[in-house]
């Protein structure tokens, strides 16, 4: 789980990042009506880099055991500007609970 849980936390963080991004440039582009030609380029990484991190999250997924209805919220976390960080955050908690329950002397 240790190694899957790397690129999920790394992606996580670029997911929410280019997210809070993106929306800064919708802002700029629709309300201020500032033509921001980054946004185009924003929202094209944006799209892959939450493939990607689709797949990151079925890969911790199968390997910590989560039911479907979990990781399907866990995959929503990339929508929502700011929330992809407090969905990293409890789910490195949940997975280092696992871990030190699996290393446990029984």
């Amino acid at each position: 789980m240790e190694s899957a849980l790397k690129p999920f936390r790394a992606l996580a963080y670029a997911v929410g990042v280019m997210l809070i991004v993106l929306c800064i440039g919708m802002v700029l582009n629709y309300i201020v009506r500032v033509t921001w030609w980054p946004s185009l380029v924003i929202a094209q990484v944006h799209g892959f880099l939450y493939m990607v991190y689709l797949v990151a999250v079925m890969n911790l997924g199968m390997k910590a055991r989560w039911s479907w209805p979990y990781m399907l919220g866990i995959m929503l976390g990339g929508t929502v500007p700011l929330l992809s960080f407090y969905v990293e955050r409890r789910v490195t908690v949940r997975v280092a609970d696992q871990l030190a329950r699996a290393e446990a002397p029984a």
